[in-house]
């Protein structure tokens, strides 16, 4: 938990930087209208890092008597979790898929798609939930979290709103050029502070949690069939947070290939089926 405080900080440390060095481009004037807006653009980050990711997903809050199964199996969860109980959203989208967010525990969100409700048997949801638990009680979030919505402001410095097509045919040679370096740079972000480790740990104290590993598996094994087809589209806040989801959620092609953190599905379902006795 402490190590991804340290990395959040020293995240948040490294844009405040960039953007005085960027203001003091323009004189004192300028050093003094870049402070106030890293003051106001860290405080954004901090307090609201999670809104980021649930608007990306078009997330809505759901109550007991919209998702009672979820609401169950989720505050089934958070006491071998040992996390408060998080607020819940569903995201409007038949993509597979689940995350969570926030900057601490005591502020967590978990959401899950629409397509992952319908697809997952009870068994294979607390399975799911109880990954999500795990990364909230890890202090995953924290950084992940904030570094999502770091590579977001820098991609929206940049003016960019797709990694696709659209942006190319589209932005001019300045945007392309900012398009070339600066996603690049968002994803290095994203890349040096969320490493492959931390899905297969959240996966293991999921195990714990649920105590039924090859339950996970045999999620993971649904979720890996499923976003090979339903991939979400490369919009900019969804590409800046899709090392939050259990899966990765887009086609692994063009700049978005680069936002890539998750390891390989059938080594995290090997791992959990080790843990449930299995020889290979």
């Amino acid at each position: 938990m402490q190590r991804n405080r340290v990395k959040a900080v020293v995240l948040l440390a490294g844009l405040s930087v960039l953007g005085l060095l960027a203001g003091s481009w323009f004189g004192s004037a300028g050093l003094a209208v870049a402070a106030v807006v890293v003051v106001a653009l860290d405080a954004y980050i901090v307090l609201r890092s999670d809104a980021i990711a649930l608007r990306a997903m078009r997330a809505y809050p759901v109550s007991e008597a919209e998702q009672p199964v979820l609401h169950r199996v989720v505050r089934e969860l958070t006491a071998p979790a040992r996390v408060p109980m998080p607020r819940l959203y569903v995201s409007p989208t038949r993509a597979v898929n689940a995350f969570a967010t926030g900057r601490d525990p005591g502020h967590a969100a978990v959401c899950c798609t629409e397509g992952i409700l319908d697809l997952l048997d009870e068994r294979e949801l607390r399975a799911v939930v109880g990954h999500e638990l795990a990364h909230i009680r890890r202090g995953d979030i924290v950084v992940s979290s904030t570094a999502g919505a770091v590579a977001s402001v820098v991609m929206v410095a940049a003016g960019l709103r797709m990694f696709g097509r659209r942006d190319r045919d589209h932005a001019g040679p300045v945007g392309r050029a900012l398009l070339a370096v600066l996603g690049p740079v968002a994803a290095a972000v994203v890349r040096a502070t969320v490493s492959e480790d931390r899905e297969y740990a959240a996966d293991a104290e999921a195990s714990r949690i649920t105590g039924d590993p090859l339950g996970l598996a045999a999620a993971l094994r649904k979720l890996d069939a499923s976003t090979r087809t339903l991939v979400l589209p490369p919009e900019r806040d969804i590409v800046a947070t899709s090392h939050l989801m259990i899966a990765s959620p887009l086609q692994q092609t063009g700049i978005a290939k680069l936002f890539a953190s998750h390891p390989p599905m059938a080594e995290r379902v090997a791992r959990l089926e080790q843990r449930a006795g299995y020889r290979r």
